[in-house]
C-alpha cells in the first residue's frame, strides 16, 4: 500500500504543472482510494507513514526537530546519546493542549464550585466563589493565581486520592470546551501527539512537567498522550494517611506541598527524574527556567517554545495574556537561539478533529 501511495504522489500535478500542496495531494489520494474501494483511513495512514510529523508544515522548525532526533539516536553519529539518557520533557497547558480561555484544571475547579455550591451557602458571600456562582468567571479570576489557588484548595481537598481520581475521570468524560463544544481531551495538539510518537519511536522517554496539579493529570494523560502516570510531574498538595471504615486511604489536605512552575520545574526534574533532559518544550514564561537549564547542560540539546499565533484555528496571544503569558522567555529564546515554533506558520493542522472535519466536507 505504501508503494502505491508513493507512486501516486510522484505523478499527481495541478493544471499549472506544479506539484500540489500536501492538502491537495491527500485529497487526490482520497478520491483514488474511494474509486478503488480502498478504506480512506488506511490510505491516509499509509501516505503519512513516511512522514512521522505529517501535520507539521515543511520548514526550519520541522527540519530542526527531525535532524536533532536523527543525530542523537544514530549510533554512527558523533552526537549519539544512549537510550537511557534520552529524556524529553513537556509543559502541559499551551504546549500539549490548549489553555484558553482558562486552564483545564481551572475550569474543573470552577465546575466543582458550581456543583458543590448548594452545600456551601457561605460561598454566596465570599470571593471568588460568589462571582462563579453568579456565572461571572472573569471577575472571579481577576487575581488569577491567588484566586485559582483558593478554588483548588476548596474543591480538591478533603477527598481521598481514589475519590479525587474518580471525580476527575467523570469530569474529563463529560465536560465540553466552551468554544469548540468538544471534550477537553480533543483539544490536544495533533503536531505534539506526532512528536511524542516520533520521540518514543527513537527510544526517548517522554515526561510532562506541569505547573498544575499532577493528580488532575494522571487519570487521563496516558490514554490521551501515551504518557504513563509515573511520567507526569506536577504541583502537589499534602496527603495524610488515615483509616476510614477499616480501609487505609490517603486524604488530600488543603495545604500546598510543591509548586512545579518557574524555577520549580528544573528542581522537580532533578528530584523525580534524576537526569537533565535532552529535549524540553514549553510555551510561556513559566517554562523559562526549565528551558534555559536544559540548554545549559553539556552535549546536544533541543529547547523549544510554542508561540500561539493562530487566532483562527486556536488563539493568538503572548506578552499581554493573563493565561500562558509569553514575554521574557520569548526574548530569551530569540537572543539565545531557542527553537520558536510559530503555530500559524509551522502547523498545518492544530487539533486531531480537524482531519475528520476535512474528510467530511
Amino acid at each position: 500500500m505504501t508503494g502505491a501511495a508513493s507512486s501516486c504522489g510522484t505523478g499527481i500535478r495541478n493544471t499549472t504543472g506544479q506539484k500540489p500542496s500536501k492538502r491537495a495531494f491527500r485529497g487526490a489520494v482520497t478520491r483514488v482510494a474511494v474509486a478503488l474501494g480502498v478504506g480512506v483511513a488506511l490510505v491516509l495512514r499509509a501516505v503519512a507513514a513516511e512522514d512521522r510529523l505529517s501535520s507539521w508544515n515543511d520548514g526550519p522548525a520541522k527540519r530542526a526537530i527531525e535532524d536533532f532526533v536523527a543525530r542523537v539516536s544514530d549510533a554512527s553519529s558523533a552526537e549519539f546519546v544512549a537510550p537511557r539518557d534520552r529524556i524529553a520533557v513537556f509543559d502541559d497547558n499551551g504546549t500539549l493542549w490548549a489553555e484558553q480561555p482558562v486552564y483545564f484544571q481551572a475550569q474543573f475547579a470552577i465546575d466543582r464550585v458550581r456543583e458543590l455550591g448548594p452545600s456551601h451557602p457561605q460561598w454566596r458571600f465570599e470571593h471568588p466563589f460568589q462571582e462563579l456562582l453568579a456565572a461571572d468567571t472573569a471577575s472571579a479570576l481577576g487575581n488569577r493565581e491567588n484566586d485559582i489557588a483558593t478554588l483548588v484548595m476548596a474543591t480538591h481537598a478533603g477527598l481521598t486520592t481514589g475519590e479525587f481520581r474518580d471525580i476527575v475521570n467523570r469530569w474529563i468524560s463529560m465536560a465540553r470546551h466552551p468554544r469548540f463544544q468538544r471534550p477537553y481531551t480533543d483539544l490536544t495538539y495533533e503536531p505534539m501527539l506526532e512528536l511524542l510518537q516520533l520521540l518514543r519511536g527513537h527510544g526517548f522517554k517522554t515526561y510532562i512537567v506541569a505547573g498544575g496539579g499532577v493528580d488532575f493529570l494522571r487519570p487521563w494523560v496516558e490514554h490521551t498522550l501515551g504518557i504513563p502516570p509515573e511520567q507526569a510531574l506536577g504541583s502537589t498538595i499534602r496527603l495524610r494517611y488515615e483509616m476510614r471504615r477499616g480501609t487505609p486511604v490517603l486524604v488530600r489536605l488543603a495545604q500546598i506541598d510543591e509548586i512545579e512552575d518557574g524555577p520549580g520545574k528544573p528542581a522537580a526534574i532533578q528530584k523525580h527524574i534524576g537526569h537533565a533532559p535532552l529535549i524540553a518544550f514549553g510555551n510561556s514564561d513559566g517554562d523559562r527556567e526549565m528551558l534555559e537549564w536544559t540548554k545549559a547542560q553539556p552535549g546536544p540539546h533541543l529547547v523549544a517554545l510554542i508561540h500561539h499565533t493562530d487566532a483562527v484555528r486556536e488563539w493568538a496571544y503572548d506578552r499581554r495574556s493573563r493565561v500562558g503569558r509569553l514575554d521574557a522567555a520569548l526574548d530569551e529564546a530569540i537572543a539565545d537561539g531557542w527553537l520558536v515554533i510559530d503555530m500559524k506558520a509551522d502547523w498545518g493542522q492544530v487539533f486531531p478533529f480537524e482531519r475528520a472535519t476535512e474528510l467530511n466536507r
